[in-house]
């Protein structure tokens, strides 16, 4: 007995594609049971068997869902065209829908459906090949991101040279690096020219990991990146020679941070961070419960304690005590914007873009009921969002609704509605 979705196909509430039936189907054949396990009585050869056909299945279905993705996507815009939608707005918020239904940040959808359009019109083998189950999703993607450049006609040949090479029987690595060279080949101008223009795109990014560290990572011209690396490894040598008792990487690491801050040594942090902190752990350090970073995520107690204590090197700090049903909370109801401690508690409560499965930063603060219908700037009717989710909000069909106001025991919950009718909820995070 398998997967308990194949004796529920007909129970969908949209139809299933017949080659997704057909997967389903080899899926049931297999004596594998997603929630107890495997028969215990498989042999080493049979299980490693059911993981291959496994890993195909996988491919295949992401094969069929990149086709009804491109279906989606295709139908929606025809359909827009038909009510003579302003250009400016075909196509939008198709990418945040397909987030919501795979549980995918926008970002990530946006590449996942321009994955599926890729392989749909110009990379007919490599699609083939995934629907079949002979490469790997990833594998597929490394295809198309070495091919973008491409014109059509250029890219069909690209791709019918490559499953001439046997693309199923290489790595992911492998198949990159031959798609790469099989690109430039075919287009030698194109690939330089994409080069220059990938440098517009230089950018650097931080992000959340565990254990309360952070990744901050650059995104630069291979020579600049080269040049940055060497600074650090020689000024790193300097500091090793003279008896410097901390490993290479951590002087590397606070090399970089003196650097780009100016400060006298890494920990001497001279900016503002927003902690959310229980009451009990500002007096007593020893303290098991966390505190929250906004935009980062939970923080050790110590570690936190650590963080606002004035021997860590912090100039200054402040403790800000407030009730969520206050005064504070309804001093701005009918301002249009949230700002002042109104602002910053709702950036302090939701930390991260409160649609689902997105994360990004918070960089707009906005009324879950629209202002101009009456919406107050309240902290029950406001949110943060990510600027792309706040764009995609004015689209047609997108609605907004508040479920629990987060002044009581539940937290603050909000309904979104999409074009389609589907309905997805966010509630804010359990504060300390």
């Amino acid at each position: 007995m398998v997967l308990r979705v194949v004796d529920e196909v007909e129970e969908l509430p949209h139809p299933v594609s017949r080659r997704l039936q057909v997967l389903l189907g080899e899926l049931s054949a297999m004596t594998t049971d997603a929630l107890g396990g495997v028969d215990d009585e498989s042999s080493e050869a049979d299980l490693v068997d059911q993981i291959a056909v496994l890993e195909r299945l996988r491919a295949a279905v992401a094969a069929v869902q990149a086709a009804t993705v491109v279906r989606f996507a295709r139908t929606r815009v025809e359909r827009q065209l038909t009510e003579d939608v302003h250009p400016r707005d075909i196509g939008r918020g198709i990418a945040e829908e397909i987030g919501l239904a795979c549980r995918l940040s926008p970002t990530a959808a946006a590449r996942r459906l321009g994955s599926a359009r890729a392989w749909w019109f110009d990379l007919p083998q490599t699609y083939a090949s995934l629907a079949a189950g002979s490469v790997s999703e990833q594998t597929a993607e490394a295809v198309v991101t070495e091919t973008r450049h491409l014109d059509e006609a250029t890219r069909r040949a690209v791709d019918a040279r490559l499953h001439a090479s046997d693309l199923g029987g290489k790595g992911m690595r492998d198949a990159a690096a031959l798609a790469r060279r099989y690109a430039y080949e075919a287009d030698r101008e194109a690939y330089v020219a994409r080069g220059r223009h990938e440098r517009k795109h230089r950018r650097v990014n931080l992000r959340p990991a565990p254990d309360a560290m952070s990744v901050l990572s650059g995104y630069l011209p291979v020579e600049q990146g080269v040049a940055c690396l060497a600074a650090l490894r020689r000024h790193t040598d300097g500091l090793v020679a003279t008896g410097d008792e901390r490993t290479r990487g951590q002087i590397m690491a606070d090399t970089l941070v003196e650097r780009l801050t100016g400060q006298a040594t890494a920990t001497d942090v001279a900016v503002e961070v927003q902690i959310v902190v229980p009451a009990e752990l500002v007096s007593d350090p020893g303290s098991s419960r966390t505190a929250t970073i906004t935009g980062a995520g939970p923080l050790p107690g110590p570690l936190a304690h650590a963080v606002v204590d004035a021997s860590s090197g912090v100039k200054r700090w402040r403790i800000v005590r407030a009730t969520l049903a206050g005064h504070v909370v309804g001093l701005e109801a009918r301002r249009r914007r949230f700002t002042g401690p109104l602002g910053d508690l709702i950036t302090v409560r939701d930390q991260t873009c409160r649609e689902p499965f997105c994360g990004a930063p918070v960089r707009h603060l906005d009324h879950v009921h629209r202002y101009a219908d009456g919406g107050d700037t309240t902290l029950a009717n406001g949110r943060g969002l990510c600027a792309r989710h706040n764009l995609v909000r004015e689209q047609p069909g997108w609605t907004a609704t508040v479920i629990h106001d987060g002044l009581g025991e539940q937290p603050h919950t909000v309904r979104t509605t999409t074009p389609t009718g589907h309905a997805y909820t966010a509630r804010a995070p359990d504060p300390p």
